[in-house]
């Protein structure tokens, strides 16, 4: 276990948050975190149960919240995610509960979503479906955004549903559009067969990493294998997805699909080669590394010959 040293403030009990965040964020420096402060910072305002803007406020740390936020700080520097530290994780607008058993969102699907509720929004009242939903970030984020929409969330693992459930209790409590939840497998040809043609926007954040691929110490271990990782090439998810869209999207739906950053041309690729999808555009992240694939269902129904050229954008 890391060990800090203690320097609790002069004549007090209780540490100043500034020193105990600067401690931390040394123990997490060495370990190789990438954002030492900040996740300092996080850990000592979950601790005091402050807001991490008014850290500097605090009262400070108590010997007992200190041996606390060491503990954490060991854990993290250990590689246990952060967000299983604290028991949340925010996606867009929303605080998600999350821990073991389901995959943390991370900020690039935040730029999936976006578009989702943009397309949503042009819509009006649309009929939303998030398929590999995990914590149910992007379906309820959609539903906060967009109160008129109907939603619907499939996730098929039992451990992911448990938390799926508990996040859209916890927004449908907040007064948020509820979530409709079905626990179904993505890849059922008969997926969701009440609702063929009708699905106004489908969004799916898949399994996409292919196997042979080394993921860092924060996803290995901790993220379920089921959910990151798609089959040898990362798109043994997709495939399926990509066809069952194109039966459940209404004519003229869209779709969005987040995949690998080495899949910037394949995905593209197999919803051309569908031949059900056109206008079909490749976005990039924050970074500039290729992230999600979207596309329209046709209007005028399949054609046999090749599917519409696809091109480049960004988000």
């Amino acid at each position: 276990m890391t060990s800090l040293p203690q320097h609790p403030s002069k004549g007090t009990e209780r540490e100043r948050p500034s020193l105990a965040v600067a401690r931390a964020a040394r123990a997490l420096a060495a370990a190789g975190i990438e954002a030492p402060r900040a996740e300092a910072e996080q850990l000592a305002a979950y601790v005091l149960d402050v807001p991490r803007g008014r850290l500097a406020l605090a009262a400070g740390f108590t010997p007992a919240q200190r041996d606390r936020l060491d503990e954490l700080v060991a854990r993290r520097a250990a590689r246990e995610p952060l967000q299983h530290l604290t028991g949340s994780a925010g996606f867009r607008h929303l605080e998600l509960a999350v821990g073991p058993g389901v995959f943390v969102p991370r900020p690039e699907t935040e730029l999936l979503a976006g578009w989702g509720v943009e397309q949503g929004r042009r819509i009006g009242c649309p009929l939303v479906v998030d398929l590999c939903s995990g914590s149910g970030a992007i379906a309820l984020a959609v539903a906060q955004e967009l109160p008129d929409a109907r939603v619907v969330a499939v996730e098929r693992s039992p451990a992911a549903l448990a938390w799926l459930r508990r996040n859209a209790a916890d927004r449908a409590a907040a007064g948020d559009t509820p979530v409709e939840v079905v626990a179904a497998d993505v890849t059922d040809p008969r997926l969701l067969a009440d609702l063929v043609g009708r699905v106004d926007v489908l969004l799916c954040n898949p399994p996409y990493v292919p196997r042979s691929v080394v993921v860092s110490p924060d996803v290995a271990g901790h993220d379920p294998d089921e959910a990151v990782f798609g089959g040898a090439d990362g798109l043994e998810v997709i495939r399926p997805v990509v066809a069952r869209a194109a039966e459940l999207l209404r004519p003229g739906g869209v779709l969005a699909v987040e995949h690998d950053d080495t899949h910037g041309t394949a995905v593209p690729t197999l919803l051309a080669a569908d031949g059900r999808y056109e206008r079909i555009e490749e976005h990039r992240d924050l970074v500039g590394r290729p992230r999600f694939a979207t596309a329209f269902r046709r209007t005028d129904g399949p054609h046999d010959e090749p599917g519409p050229a696809w091109q480049t954008g960004s988000s």
